[in-house]
């Protein structure tokens, strides 16, 4: 009879090859948070050239009031190509703080904390965790990189809306370097849906039940869903410009009977929904986050879970109150006003638990908690913007001024970078094994804390006065407002800068030694809190006990 064949031995990088290789879900996470770190100062950076742009409103006003005092032609086009390189900026912006930034940020923390979460060892399919992540790099190579293809990166704002999108076909390669980007960064995320979907739902611990998982992992699910079904029509989207641009077709070009406002239709069916993908898994963390440093249970668990499910199947069905300037019909008009009206049920049913929470608590005020309240306080003042331009009238009054911008940006920034600040205090130490200085990290928070409301609250009244978004110049009405809104800017990156350093040069401070080093075990029930930190590469030695029925 002969041996049994010898399996040969694995091999072993180490290194940056280890790095460059790895299917680990703890290291793939480690890698999307400094991708998206590294990326944060990019769109941060392209936002400071915003804001030193509208920092005053330029001599150009000035010779346009001139001109029309004395009854004479302007001097020059207010839309020429010397403003081109302005909306490239704003363009560019936007398209790496949505597509490398927050979504891949979130996506970060659930591919590092959901397979501890739930008990698991790694995510359902390894390489193809790692495959969605490597495909980041080339696709924001093609972003940035068209900055220096002849006409300039693309400059069409991150909506790219016909028939501005199809200007500069076969000319201007940018706009086309744009969409493959987006497809790739898309594919991405459609890659890491369908991983977090089949890991929640075939690899928990035993007797793990479905009302018996975290928070966090349930807005992760929710949000998978979201990027499953809602990627391919943003690529749908995309794609009929493309080829309108380069292959003779006329999906949007109206000079061709095609339709521009399709695209819109298209386009915000993706765009609405990945609002909640950019906020679900942080109104996940930010519960963790309360219920710890409240010393409570999470108010009302039952009902958060249906909240966020809501808000998952409304922001499939909201998406044309975009769209209330298109000239819509009336009954059309009225069902996107109350049903994005409807969605703030959901969204109010969750404030309303974090306060419960923390009602009656023993609070501590860390940095995670502090970012924990700030993300309940200044995603409320935001979600108020919302429901203002759901109303029909005002919208149409506040369209495309500062108003949508200082809503979004307060939704956004405030809700879910500040949620992400939150979330990197509160799971830092578990992920590298390493504390960070709370005297410097309660700084950070008050510095985004208040340059968040600085800049967003401003650009709110901006926007009510009647400044138009998108416009590198303005009337000197609005000066002093915009330089209160570039100070707070500011202060946002200053906050930004200081967070990165820290986290450089936490790597030189000595490991703890504790599984839980926030004591918070006893509260959370949550796996990760049960393995050494950071964990081994195989989590868990043995699956830890599963918390009893009322605890989450």
């Amino acid at each position: 009879m002969s041996a049994p064949a010898v399996m040969p031995p694995i091999k072993r990088y180490t290194g940056v090859m280890d790095w460059l290789t790895t299917v680990d879900h703890k290291k793939i996470g480690l890698m999307y948070f400094w991708f998206v770190l590294i990326m944060g100062l990019v769109g941060g950076a392209l936002a400071g050239m915003i804001r030193i742009q509208l920092a005053t409103p330029g001599a150009v006003w000035d010779a346009v009031q001139a001109a029309q005092l004395a009854g004479e032609q302007l001097p020059f086009n207010l839309y020429s190509e010397d403003r081109h390189f302005f909306n490239q900026i704003v363009t560019m912006h936007a398209s790496v703080m949505i597509f490398f930034v927050i979504i891949p940020g979130l996506i970060a923390f659930a591919n590092y904390i959901v397979p501890l979460m739930i008990g698991a060892r790694d995510m359902a399919f390894p390489k193809m965790n790692a495959f969605g992540f490597w495909l980041l790099i080339p696709s924001a190579i093609l972003m940035m990189t068209s900055f220096w293809v002849q006409g300039g990166a693309a400059a069409t704002g991150w909506t790219a809306y016909p028939p501005l999108s199809l200007k500069g076909a076969g000319i201007n390669p940018g706009q086309d370097m744009w969409i493959m980007g987006v497809h790739l960064a898309g594919l991405s995320s459609i890659l890491a849906a369908i991983n977090f979907i089949v890991t929640i739902t075939n690899m928990r611990a035993p007797g793990m039940g479905w009302m018996k998982m975290p928070l966090f992992v349930w807005a992760t699910f929710f949000t998978s869903i979201i990027q499953l079904l809602a990627t391919p029509v943003l690529a749908a989207a995309v794609t009929m410009v493309l080829m309108d641009r380069n292959f003779g077709t006329t999906f949007c070009d109206a000079m061709k009977g095609g339709d521009p406002v399709l695209y819109q239709h298209i386009f915000w069916t993706y765009s609405h929904p990945a609002v909640y993908i950019m906020v679900l898994p942080a109104f996940g963390a930010i519960s963790h986050i309360i219920a710890a440093f409240s010393h409570k249970k999470t108010f009302g668990y039952l009902g958060m879970v249906v909240a966020i499910g809501s808000i998952t199947a409304l922001g499939f069905v909201v998406w044309a109150h975009h769209m209330f300037t298109v000239g819509m019909p009336t009954g059309l008009q009225a069902y996107f006003m109350y049903a994005t009206l409807l969605i703030g049920v959901p969204t109010g049913i969750k404030v309303f638990s974090w306060i419960a929470t923390m009602w009656g608590g023993t609070l501590r005020f860390t940095a995670p908690m502090l970012c924990g309240i700030g993300f309940v306080s200044l995603f409320t003042i935001g979600g108020f913007g919302g429901l203002i331009l759901a109303m029909v009238p005002t919208d149409q009054s506040l369209h495309d001024t500062y108003f949508v911008v200082g809503h979004f940006h307060m939704v956004l920034v405030g809700g879910s970078v500040l949620a992400l600040f939150g979330m990197t205090y509160y799971w830092w130490p578990k992920m590298t094994g390493r504390m960070l200085s709370e005297t410097t990290s309660k700084w950070v928070f008050w510095l985004m804390f208040w340059g968040t409301m600085i800049t967003f609250m401003t650009m709110h009244l901006t926007g009510a006065a009647g400044m138009a978004r998108r416009v590198p110049v303005y009337y000197a009405d609005f000066k002093i407002l915009n330089h209160i809104t570039t100070f707070g800017y500011a202060l946002t990156a200053l906050s930004s800068l200081i967070l990165f350093v820290q986290l450089l040069l936490s790597y030189r401070r000595p490991k703890i030694t504790e599984d839980d080093p926030w004591k918070i075990n006893d509260v959370q029930q949550s796996f990760e809190w049960a393995t050494s930190s950071p964990p081994p590469v195989y989590n868990f030695a043995t699956v830890p006990p599963i918390p009893v029925a009322d605890q989450h």
